[in-house]
């Protein structure tokens, strides 16, 4: 690491101290020693954010921390307003991750934060009790789905199976889904709407997941499996009234995933739909992006799908999302950088910094998870890990 950006790095970490302006002006300095070569015109959209802006602090009264899943509402029905920002928890105020229960919602436009929703931790219908992960959608019709990766000591030493919990627009909790394909549902959710009707896609990564204490005597890491899942849920939703599962199809098999003292799992978590029924899922532990095609229709697992690209800038890639431009912007977890990659030619465009805490080595490792475009298709929300933030990036 050079001098001069060793030192642009000294200066973030205490601007995230000093406020948001002087954290923007750095970041936006940042940009400059970014790994890929800048070009006349921008190539996608990292190229173009150059402020980044603290919104709200996600810790809500009862003191949850480690914000995981991050959406916008798409509708205005209950309590939401389109464009609000719902952020969930997956530790409780002891740090314990496996036992968040909290969706906070932040408004934009009057920049107001409140406590969306709330469920107990031992929740007798989530087998485990409840942790919420990454996996959270909300729909038109005003239904927020969000799964539950359960734990009751902050390792998967008490993993459960967890759930699926579905919340009205009100934050009401109204149902929980179980099924032998539910284990550990982990990564962003991708969602095809219909208004009457939806398809889920998530990724499973409970199946097989053993204790940290169960080392690999080769690799001295907990014991790798490869029996992460993605699953596709298809429902209906009668008018007025929760939505139906009316199907489930593992569309995706054979992903990585362990478990991890720091991390809780190490497993499957980015999944973005194309516009040519492609689903992309990020596989963290290969460090690799893959393609699943057909994703709406195939009846049988394509597998992990086919290679898009692997290693380069990627760092343990984690929560991703599809720009109207057709690229993928996923967040690294071992570093504080998203990465930008055309999946149509398998190129990896450009890496950004997002966090560059120096608390960790390398700076940020661990302190990024979700990922989502603002309604403005320009900007984009994040969260961080290390001080409980919501977070914009703007051009």
């Amino acid at each position: 690491m050079n001098t001069i950006f060793t030192s642009l790095l000294n200066q973030s970490s205490r601007s995230i101290k000093a406020g948001c302006c002087s954290f923007a002006l750095v970041f936006g300095m940042s940009t400059v020693y970014s790994t890929a070569a800048m070009a006349d015109e921008p190539k996608g959209l990292l190229e173009t954010m150059h402020k980044h802006k603290f919104l709200t602090s996600t810790m809500p009264d009862n003191g949850d921390v480690n914000p995981y899943a991050v959406i916008v509402a798409p509708t205005s029905v209950g309590s939401i307003e389109q464009g609000d920002v719902l952020v969930d928890n997956f530790n409780n105020i002891s740090n314990l991750q496996g036992t968040g229960t909290t969706i906070v919602r932040y408004r934009p436009s009057t920049k107001e934060t409140k406590l969306f929703a709330q469920v107990p931790q031992k929740l007798k219908e989530c087998p485990g009790g409840v942790g919420l992960t990454t996996a959270m959608t909300m729909l038109k019709s005003g239904w927020v789905i969000v799964g539950s990766a359960p734990s009751t000591d902050g390792t998967t030493r008490t993993k459960g199976d967890g759930c699926l919990l579905v919340f009205d627009a009100n934050g009401q909790h109204v149902a929980t889904w179980t099924s032998p394909t539910i284990n550990g549902p982990w990564g962003n959710m991708a969602t095809i709407d219909r208004g009457d009707s939806a398809t889920l896609f998530i990724s499973m990564a409970g199946f097989g997941l053993q204790s940290p204490d169960v080392i690999d005597p080769k690799t001295g890491y907990p014991v790798m499996g490869n029996q992460a899942t993605v699953l596709r849920l298809d429902m209906t939703i009668p008018a007025g009234k929760p939505p139906v599962l009316q199907s489930q199809t593992v569309i995706g098999n054979g992903f990585s995933a362990r478990s991890d003292l720091a991390n809780f799992l190490l497993g499957p978590t980015g999944l973005a739909l194309g516009t040519d029924d492609t689903l992309y899922v990020t596989d963290g532990l290969d460090n690799e992006i893959t393609a699943i095609p057909n994703a709406s229709t195939r009846t049988i697992s394509a597998g992990k799908g086919t290679l898009v690209t692997k290693d380069g800038l990627l760092a343990w890639p984690l929560a991703m999302v599809m720009t109207a431009q057709g690229h993928l912007i996923v967040a690294n977890g071992k570093n504080g950088q998203a990465v930008e990659i055309d999946p149509v030619a398998g190129k990896q465009i450009y890496a950004h910094w997002l966090n560059a805490d120096q608390a960790q080595s390398p700076p940020g490792n661990g302190n990024l998870f979700g990922i989502t475009l603002a309604a403005d298709g320009k900007s984009f929300y994040y969260v961080e890990d290390d001080i409980n933030a919501l977070r914009i990036a703007m051009p």
